[in-house]
């Protein structure tokens, strides 16, 4: 299975979760266990890319329309506590 295969961002989270449910009960063949392992890194990785890209698309509308962030007081941040 290539990176092409994974649909979205949720299907990719979704089927990475239930790998790694298999991998720890720990009753599969080595060459099973290693096949998805091997796809649960191509997981790890479209899922990463994702959130990178969704992070500078924020960055660029933040900046664009001159969004701040939250004083510490409104966030709920103890500005002690940095």
């Amino acid at each position: 299975m290539s990176e092409t295969s994974i649909k979205d961002f949720e299907a990719a989270l979704a089927e990475l979760d239930g790998l790694v449910r298999k991998l720890e009960e720990g009753d599969l063949p080595l060459e099973q266990s290693l096949a998805l392992y091997e796809r649960g890194v191509q997981l790890s990785r479209f899922c990463h890319a994702r959130l990178e890209d969704a992070e500078r698309r924020i960055e660029v509308l933040t900046d664009r329309g001159e969004l701040k962030a939250a004083p510490a007081a409104l966030s709920g941040e103890d500005p002690e506590r940095r």
